[in-house]
């Protein structure tokens, strides 16, 4: 079977979004509407080996996900949750690839889909590494901000106008200041933008209160080269922002009556 009727066969399995077309190494790559978090397109390749069908992302999609942390070692946590996608949806992982085989050509569409589905769900693991990032750096914070007697609360919720909660990682009180405050910490250029527009988001809903109104405050941990100057300039929009490598500054903007501190 050519790749041309391989496509065919493909095709007739699957919704007109998906589109084959030939591929080096006597297969086919089906483009996929499924996406990574980041807005990149998810690709299957299917290739023909000796009597059977191979399906694979290539390793696409683990490499993405090594791309998103600063740490190029996945946890065990993180694997085992990556063995349980595979699991679940019958996947094999094999020297980092998502991988199916299949004997025929018969519904090799269905095994394409159920391939991108599991692409989807382990790129998805992102967010884990998102928690993590920020779970290190709170606990940087947390020290500094007992070291300086700056009393405060932990993942505390708030009602935007919209009627939506959000979570927000620090409340602090110094004399009657208040202070709302989110930290953002990545270790990925790529997931950096969608930290921000989130931030930016809680913080517009967030700007109803009145008096005695809280001041809403960014920290960026800025010890990992990610952050572009359009990411301050949009959180700047919403909120005062703070650099974790300028700790001084941070600490001017809880405790003085300043809004011209940022990083």
């Amino acid at each position: 079977m050519n790749s041309v009727e391989l496509c065919n066969s493909i095709s007739n399995g699957l919704p007109e979004l998906f589109r084959c077309s030939p591929a080096p190494d006597e297969g086919v790559r089906v483009r996929t509407p499924l996406m990574y978090p980041d807005g990149g397109i998810v690709d299957v390749f299917v290739l023909k080996r000796g009597g059977f069908y191979q399906i694979t992302d290539f390793g696409e999609t683990l490499g993405w996900l090594s791309m998103q942390s600063v740490s190029k070692r996945r946890s065990k946590k993180q694997n085992l949750m990556v063995e349980d996608v595979c699991h679940t949806l019958g996947i094999k992982l094999s020297q980092g690839q998502l991988m199916l085989r299949s004997e025929t050509n018969e519904n090799i569409g269905e095994r394409v889909l159920r391939l991108a589905q599991a692409a989807v769900r382990v790129s998805d693991l992102w967010f884990t590494l998102r928690t993590r990032a920020v779970e290190t750096m709170a606990d940087e914070v947390n020290e500094w901000l007992s070291e300086r007697k700056i009393p405060f609360e932990r993942d505390v919720r708030e009602r935007g106008r919209s009627g939506r909660e959000w979570n927000i990682d620090y409340r602090t009180r110094v004399n009657e200041k208040t202070s709302l405050v989110f930290l953002l910490s990545t270790g990925s250029r790529a997931t950096a933008p969608r930290i921000t527009e989130h931030v930016l988001a809680s913080c517009v809903d967030l700007s109803h209160f009145e008096s005695p109104k809280p001041q809403l405050v960014s920290v960026f941990d800025d010890t990992q080269d990610v952050w572009r100057e359009e990411d301050f300039k949009l959180v700047e929009e919403g909120s005062k922002i703070a650099c974790w490598s300028r700790p001084d500054k941070f600490e001017q903007i809880l405790t003085e009556n300043n809004s011209s501190i940022s990083c």
